[in-house]
């Protein structure tokens, strides 16, 4: 039976706690890598199935309505300081509790977001970040696949961070002796040597073939360094 529970009392006991609402793919996986990073989850959703399967993994898992202020409020919603919108196709479930979340004044409210129409209408009620889940893995695995990085992450401002192996005009000299950001326009900001981890990259580091480096700058600019190889 999932776990029935009234999980916080108190604003202060909230701090360093997350209330996830809706637990399908999304909400599951963000509410399980919170519960791994030592974060206290507490995961809301109708379905009983649903609770029942994640009963025991978060720290509390409660069938609830999300869009019922004094369901809510029974479960010390109110007294969080992040909460987590992440019910997905169910539009006006997910336009309902966020508004509640933001009048409870919750100070970080997320929500998912399925389409531009539907982020304006959250962001228009006050939730302070939208997120596009899909939208933005389908733009990462476009980089992925179009170029050679091993892996991309872009920010706002045409910025973006990628990592790569090393291109030949790179290897065997010092960083500041590549002039790397010179001519690609980006800068090496950490390096990975075989069966070791990840280190900040200095002038005087000496990069090497098989190492695996990450470089920052323009979006476009780590693209085109990342198809040197």
């Amino acid at each position: 039976m999932a776990r029935k529970t009234t999980p916080r009392k108190r604003r202060t006991e909230s701090r360093g706690s997350v209330v996830v609402i809706g637990l399908g793919r999304f909400g599951r996986a963000l509410a399980l890598e919170l519960v791994d990073e030592d974060t206290e989850v507490l995961g809301i959703d109708e379905s009983a199935e649903v609770v029942q399967g994640l009963s025991g993994s978060l720290t509390h898992a409660v069938r609830a309505d999300s869009t019922k202020e004094d369901a809510l409020r029974q479960l010390g919603v109110h007294e969080f300081d992040r909460a987590v919108v992440a019910i997905g196709t169910d539009l006006e479930a997910s336009i309902l509790t966020a508004s509640l979340l933001v009048s409870f004044g919750i100070e970080n409210v997320w929500a998912k977001a399925i389409s531009e129409a539907h982020g304006r209408i959250l962001t228009q009620l006050g939730v302070h970040h939208v997120v596009y889940p899909e939208h933005d893995m389908g733009q990462r695995v476009a980089h992925l696949v179009r170029g050679r990085m091993l892996d991309y992450i872009e920010f706002e401002d045409d910025f973006a961070m990628v990592k790569t192996n090393p291109p030949a005009d790179i290897i065997g000299l010092p960083l500041a002796n590549s002039a790397v950001r010179t001519r690609h326009g980006i800068t090496v900001v950490a390096i990975k040597r075989p069966g070791e981890g990840f280190t900040y990259a200095t002038p005087e580091t000496v990069v090497e073939a098989d190492d695996t480096i990450i470089v920052a700058g323009r979006t476009r600019a780590t693209e085109r360094f990342s198809e040197l190889q």
